[in-house]
């Protein structure tokens, strides 16, 4: 999961070098993306209105339904 995530980010951003995705472990069967990237690719990673982001957690939500995990994701400030 954290593969796919950082592929998808990367390729969205103006700064892809400076994209990381860290992964938690959360409680149970659930697994924490947390990604952070420069101040100004923010913007390209949310979306308007946050439909970029809601399409990547969709996506992954998904992937991770597949395979008997839940998958959330947090957007981290720098």
């Amino acid at each position: 999961m954290k593969e796919l995530l950082t592929t998808m980010v990367k390729a969205l951003v103006d700064n892809p070098d400076k994209v990381k995705v860290k992964e938690v472990k959360g409680n149970g069967v659930s697994v924490i993306l947390q990604i952070t990237a420069m101040k100004e690719d923010y913007r390209f990673i949310i979306g308007k209105k946050g439909r970029i982001i809601e399409a990547i957690r969709n996506i992954l939500m998904a992937a991770s339904f597949k395979v008997g995990t839940k998958v959330l994701i947090e957007v981290m400030a720098d």
